[in-house]
This record gives structure tokens, sequence and C-alpha cells, in this order.
């Protein structure tokens, strides 16, 4: 009972053929031994020292009586009875490790990665993150780090899969039972409200040493029910979440571990323990098991799921099944990743999901951010939380980006939306799907997007009549297809054009809601002869087209952002317009190797923010009027032999790089000024 007091270790007595109220009293028999104890002690104890002893014992056993332990009274199997005890013992000592996996392949060297981010010897209460999307192993990871690290504390619990075990009938309040009963060993609180147990881990007197593992948090809500206050808990505690979602962890936590998927050669591995039942594929299987190590991109769900599924099956029936994975996801994975998708809050971030998913990808953020803001969708707010939850990745070039199983289930949603009629769903993108649509001209009203690219030795020829009914068409994107007939039919609400390929311009072509038009690889050597107002117009992108001679004229483009011309071989001659653009950001020019100068009006920009005309090797100088705008210009491989001091002094150029041949130089200038000029100068002679 000391140790209980001094440690707050564990006490459960048992009660041996014994009413607890004779220990608590001393009564009874148990009474009549404690007296004789204290007889036989009156010859070797001086009096004071055993009133003393006395007091204490009696105090000591009031208190050990009161506490719940087992009553073993006229038993009829004391062999059960001794069970019992054990079982509930082995409960509160809680040393068990928990269970990870049959196949711990890559495991130890990710759950070194996150101890080293968590100071076992701190005082301070230390809340650690395991952020990732799903199926990517972070309820593995912080299992084997609960086991590894699980024995240096006083008390721990692992409260699993929060999301879903909080929407059962006990919710939240029953994690809440679990987690007081784990580390502190009580019986279970009565309370049904999620406050009240709130109010006993604020006041509990001891604060023990804990290690808490949160798994799958999905919502504020869920992390405040158990963690409100790092207060909640004794000095050196750990509480690890995890989560897909980053926007939790965010100014919350002290340390995030960012969740990496599986290396070539743990996916192999960990793929031939489910498929093989040992590390390695045999021969006969090596090829197409790589096809599918390719196929699940690292993520070891997947991995797990497809290699127990192909275990035993023929190499014929391995490659129906990989063909039909390219078509329709695995059931099982699908479920675990679309619960990120069922978890988004509102209709707006689970439809840019899907436009990135089955358009988007593989394109820069800020420009779909301009097509589906111009839709009615909060976009910019969309894709952050998109990234948050490990749907969506920006790159460092900015690159909207997505994991392949993840595009894969945000397509399966929309196939689901009409699995046997293409032409009813609202996105279409599988080449065989789309050809039958606008082969057989039933295309439907709910169409949103079009995606038809096709190589071009298989290059295809339409009628635009089987874009009639698709009259909320938003997205419409083709590479190698000709389309013949009244451009009329082609929906009024079209917000992002995308069309390789082209080999003439429709003059009927419904232009007024353009929000981007991308004609790259066209065949046009004169965009249109007309000058055309497109006032939502923010991003033209021509690049690659190789028969182009100048540029259109910009006049009724007033909201243009980004021009792209790079690589235009044959362009001589960029219309003055340009230079009115008032909202212009962007210029490209790079590669246009018959382009001898720029438009006087365009050094006048004030918008202007980044020039680049790497590439133009007919360029030899820049006006020497102060350019104005620009806080990145871009001129390597040019003709360019002098910086005159004029562009370099202007305080708005930021950054300069520049690569030349034999004969650069500078105006002469006091190298001091440098500094303050320029945030970054690249020169390379």
């Amino acid at each position: 009972m000391e140790c209980h007091r001094s440690d707050r270790q564990v006490v459960v007595p048992v009660f041996y053929h014994l009413d607890p109220s004779e220990v608590r009293n001393q009564r009874g028999e148990f009474g009549e031994a404690f007296q004789r104890l204290l007889n036989k002690m009156k010859k070797d104890v001086n009096f004071d020292l055993l009133c003393e002893r006395e007091l204490g014992w009696r105090a000591t056993l009031h208190l050990a009586a009161n506490i719940a332990g087992f009553v073993i009274l006229n038993s009829r199997n004391e062999s059960e009875d001794i069970k019992t005890i054990v079982d509930k013992i082995s409960y509160l000592l809680d040393k068990t490790d928990l269970f990870i996996t049959h196949n711990p392949v890559g495991i130890e060297s990710r759950v070194q990665d996150v101890i080293q981010l968590l100071p076992i010897q701190s005082n301070d209460v230390l809340l650690l993150g395991m952020w990732g999307m799903g199926g990517i192993g972070k309820t593995t990871i912080a299992k084997a780090v609960y086991n590894k690290i699980g024995r240096n504390f006083k008390g721990r619990s692992f409260l699993a899969n929060i999301r879903q075990n909080g929407r059962k009938i006990d919710g939240l309040v029953g994690l809440q039972k679990q987690l007081l009963f784990d580390i502190y060993k009580e019986s279970p609180i009565k309370t049904q409200y999620i406050q009240s147990g709130i109010a006993i881990l604020q006041n509990k007197p001891n604060k023990k040493k804990v290690l808490i593992v949160l798994d799958d948090v999905s919502t504020l809500e869920e992390m405040n029910t158990f963690c409100g206050s790092r207060k909640w808990f004794g000095q050196g505690s750990i509480i690890i979440i995890t989560t897909r979602d980053m926007h939790l962890l965010n100014g919350r936590v002290d340390q995030i571990y960012n969740m990496t998927i599986m290396n070539e050669s743990e996916s192999i591995e960990l793929f031939s323990w489910n498929a093989f039942k040992k590390a390695s594929p045999t021969d006969d299987f090596n090829r197409i098991s790589r096809n599918v190590v390719e196929y699940c991109e690292g993520l070891p769900l997947a991995l797990e799921v497809l290699g127990s599924f192909l275990y035993h099956k023929t190499e014929s029936e391995w490659e129906l099944v990989l063909e039909k994975l390219k078509r329709i996801p695995n059931n099982q994975v699908q479920k675990k990743l679309r619960i990120s998708y069922d978890g988004l809050n509102d209709d707006d971030e689970q439809e840019i999901f899907l436009d990135i998913a089955c358009f988007f990808i593989g394109m820069d953020q800020n420009d779909v951010i301009l097509v589906l803001k111009d839709c009615g969708l909060s976009a910019e707010i969309g894709i952050s939380v998109l990234v948050e939850r490990s749907l969506v990745i920006v790159d460092d070039k900015n690159i909207l980006g997505m994991h392949g199983l993840v595009r894969d289930m945000g397509r399966e949603i929309v196939r689901e939306e009409s699995p046997k009629r293409p032409e009813e769903r609202s996105r279409l993108w599988f080449p065989k799907d789309v050809i039958d649509v606008l082969s057989r001209e039933n295309g439907k009203y709910g169409v949103l997007g079009l995606a038809l690219k096709l190589p071009r030795a298989r290059g295809r020829c339409f009628s635009t009549t089987a874009f009639e009914k698709m009259e909320r068409l938003r997205f419409l994107q083709l590479d190698e297809v000709t389309l013949i007939g009244d451009f009329e039919y082609v929906s009024k609400d079209l917000r992002w054009l995308s069309w390789n390929g082209l080999s003439q311009i429709p003059s009927n072509f419904h232009k007024e809601n353009l929000v981007s038009i991308e004609l790259e690889n066209n065949k046009v050597k004169l965009l249109w002869k007309k000058t055309l107002r497109m006032e939502k117009l923010k991003i033209l992108n021509l690049s690659h087209s190789h028969f182009l001679t100048r540029s259109p004229d910009f006049s009724n483009m007033p909201n243009l952002e980004k021009l792209v011309l790079k690589d235009c071989p044959l362009l001589s001659e960029i219309s003055p317009s340009v230079g009115h653009l008032n909202k212009i950001l962007l210029i490209n020019l790079e590669d246009c190797v018959s382009l001898r100068s720029l438009p006087k009006s365009i050094y006048k920009s004030k918008s202007l923010k980044t020039l680049l005309l790497s590439g133009c090797l007919k360029i030899d100088k820049l006006e020497e009027d102060k350019i104005e705008f620009s806080t990145t210009l871009l001129t390597y491989y040019t003709a360019i032999k002098r910086v005159l001091f004029s562009v370099v002094s202007s305080k708005s150029i930021g950054y300069i790089s520049r690569c030349c041949y034999e004969g650069f130089s500078l105006d002469a200038f006091p190298s001091i000024i440098w500094p303050w000029m320029l945030r970054y100068a690249l020169i390379c002679i």
C-alpha cells in the first residue's frame, strides 16, 4: 500500500474465503488473527512503537479493503477464479505488444525516423503528427513505435480508428473511457458526455507520464476530446496523432512526420510476401510482378491487397486482373482511399477533386485555379484542402499531381455514376468511352468535361453535332482529333479548351466564356484574321506552333494574364497591342528563333512580372528606356552582349539570369549598387 501511495502502483486485493468487511474493520477470524499478532509483538517492541504501527496497519487495512478486488467465497471452481485473476492482472499490466503485420517490410527504418523526432528524456509534453494518404501505413508505423517505446511510460493507450469507432453507439465517450482506464487503470467512468470525460482528464491530481496514440483523427473535435491541453498529462508524455488532414496538425503539434511511399525494392518484397509467400517473385512471374508493383506506386495497402488476391493464380489470370485494374480499380483499395473523399466538407471540394483527377493532373496550379474559379468553384481554398487531405500533390514547380490510385479512385467515382452508359456520366476521359459517345452522338446534358487524347497515327474525325446535347460542357481537351461541321453546337459554357494538333481555328467557335486556350503543336499560320472579343480569357498558350508567323491581336483580351509562345520558330512579329494588356503577368517567348525585337510598348507594362526571352537568338538588345515591369528577366542564349545600366538599375527587377557567348559586358557602374538593386543575378559567361 505504500507503493500505491507513493508511486501510484496498482493494488488488487484478493479476499480468499474472507469478507472484505472483516479486513476493513479487523473483525471476525481476521480480526482475531490480527490481535494475536499484536499480542506476540508486545514481547519484542516497545509500547510507543507498537501503538504507532498498530494505528498505521489498521488504517492501511481499511484502505486496502475499500479497493475493488476479487472476493472468493464458497468457490466451486478455484481454477476458474485463478484464470479470472490472471486475465485481469495481465490486462492491468498491459505489457502485450500490438500486432503489427505478418510481413514487416520497410517498417524498422521508418520507426527509427519517427523515434528521432521524439525526445524521450524531455520533461515537456510532446505532440507528434503522422500525416499521409490512406493506405500508406500510418497506423502500422504508429503501432510499431508504440511497441518500441511504450515501456518507458507509466501509462499508455492506443485508440484505434477514431474516425470510424467514434461513430459507433458509445462513440467518443466510449473511447474516452478506454483512454482513462488504459492510463489510470480505474473502473470505467460512468458518463455519457464528452465534457465529463474532459473534466476527469483535466482534474486528475497525479498526472502520469503517458504514451497515447490517437489513430485516424479526422476532426478537431476528436483531437480536443482526448488531448485538448498538454496540462492533462504528466511531464515527458508523448501524444502521437495519425491523420490524413494536415490542417489538423498545423500549429497544434510540435513535429510532423510525413509518411513516404515504399521504394521499388521494398514494394517488390512486400508484394512478393503476399503473392508468393517469399521475399521475391518467381522467375516466370518477375516481369508481370513488376508491372503490378508499378501500378501500386509504392502504396503498402495496394501491394498487400493485390498480392494476396493474385496468390496461387495463373499468369493469364494475372494479365486479366492487371488489364481490369486499368478500368476498374480494386474494391478493397478503393474503399480505404475513398474515406478521404467522403470526408470532404462540401460539394465544391469534391467537384474540384474529380475535375483534377479526370483532366488537370500535370497542369500548373494557378492555371487550374483561374479556370475553376470561373466555373463558380472556390478553387484556391478547395485545392489547399485537397493537399491537406493527401488527395492532391503540388510539387516545387507548382504542378498538380495525384497518386495513381487516388486518381483511379476519383475516376471510379465518376464511372459509378452510370457504369453501363458512359454518356450519362459527368466526365468522360477513357478513350473507348469517349469515342463511343462521340460516334453515337448520344452525349447528355450532364456532361461537364470531355478529354480524348489519341496518338498521331490513330487520329479520329467526328461531327460537331456530337456536342449538341452537352450544353453544360466546361472542359474540352482534344489531341489528334478533327471536328467537322458547325461549331455552334459546342457549348457556350466552355471555360477550358486544350486542342493539340489543330489545323484550323473554327470561325464560329463560342469563345465568350473561355478562360484558358491551349493550342500547342497546332498547324496554323495565323490564329485568326479578325480581332476577337474574349473578355474572360486569362491564359493563351500557343507553344510549339511551328507554322505561326505572327501573334494574334490582343486588343480585345483585356484580362489576359499569361501569354505563352514558346518554341514558335517562324514567329517574327509580336503585336504591339501586347503592351496594352493591363493585367498581363507572364510572357514566354523562349526559343522563338526568328524574333528580332519586341514591341516598344512591352517595356512600359506595369503589370508584367516575368519576361522569358531565353533562346531568342536574334534579339540582340533591350530598349534603353528604363524597364518598368518584371521581377524576373531571363535572357540567356540570346544575342544580347550588353546589359544596359538603365535595365539593371530598375528597382523592380529582382532576378536576372544571363548566359551568353564571348563578348558579353556590363555597363560600367559601381559594384556596390548590386546588393540593393537585385535580389538575385546569375551571369554565366
